[in-house]
């Protein structure tokens, strides 16, 4: 097994290789083939050929409306995040738990309002957030007012390609992990440790990518929140232990709503999903 210092060494090292150059991208499960694709988005502090650099955050931020911080529920867990299997980062799609608890995560990040942390606040919800830097780069320190109340900033890529796993060979996928990795740590000042994949698909090439980015964990659901109502993939209510997906969207608010009453009907209580791995 390697040493942290090795991987870092190695790390450091592949994403300067990768990042100086687009790698070619490929589809397929298992053994990816060649094809060339130019992304839409191109890592922060990364210039890929004669593209743009992002544009600089915003300096207009909701912190000094973001409401108070969130008191954290006391649990002792009773499961932890699965060790690297050939290389490969786990996936989990709920967690196997006997506490009557529930995780709330959000994506995206594309829709901007401030009632949206006062809702959070308001519910006294905190939220593993997975966050894409092509919705979030016009105003990064809007996240800013999640975090205070304790939600914590997770990977979900940068340019959020839906096909990526199709699209990109493992050159490509580490372009759009370990570059959210980077954009994270400049403006949240921590390391994301989880990562969800756009649109929920992911492959082993993906799997070794986000495990050599030093993610624990890949984090799918199968219960979402979505246009005002819930929907489930199993059964039809939450049940302890579900991943509930959302996004930041106009409809936030409602489905919001939706996710509370169901949370209420089923008698479980939010826990941000990072405390209950151990994660920091």
């Amino acid at each position: 097994m390697q040493s942290e210092s090795t991987r870092r060494s190695i790390l450091v090292a592949l994403g300067t290789a990768l990042m100086a150059a687009l790698g070619a991208c490929s589809g397929g499960h298992r053994r990816p083939e060649a094809a060339a694709i130019t992304p839409s988005v191109v890592a922060e502090d990364v210039p890929v050929g004669a593209m743009a650099t992002y544009a600089t955050e915003s300096a207009a931020a909701i912190n000094a409306a973001a409401p108070a911080r969130v008191q954290r529920i006391t649990f002792t867990p009773d499961f932890e995040v699965p060790p690297l299997e050939n290389g490969l980062a786990p996936v989990l799609s709920r967690i196997p738990t006997k506490h009557p608890i529930v995780f709330l995560t959000i994506d995206d990040g594309g829709t901007k309002t401030q009632d949206m942390a006062l809702l959070m606040a308001q519910y006294e919800y905190q939220a593993s957030i997975f966050l894409a830097q092509t919705f979030i780069q016009d105003d990064p320190d809007f996240f800013k007012a999640f975090t205070a109340q304790g939600s914590r900033i997770e990977n979900h890529t940068v340019s959020h390609n839906v096909n990526m796993v199709k699209e990109l060979n493992y050159d490509g996928h580490v372009i759009e992990v370990l570059g959210m990795q980077r954009f994270a740590l400049k403006h949240y000042g921590r390391s994301p440790t989880l990562f969800r994949p756009p649109g929920g698909a992911y492959s082993e090439v993906m799997r070794k990518a986000v495990a050599d980015a030093g993610l624990r964990a890949i984090i799918t659901w199968e219960a979402k929140a979505n246009a005002g109502r819930m929907d489930y993939q199993v059964g039809d209510s939450l049940r302890p232990g579900d991943i509930v997906l959302m996004h930041f969207r106009p409809e936030f608010a409602a489905d919001l709503a939706a996710f509370r009453s169901a949370q209420i009907a089923a008698g479980l209580q939010v826990v941000l999903l990072e405390d209950f791995l151990g994660l920091t």
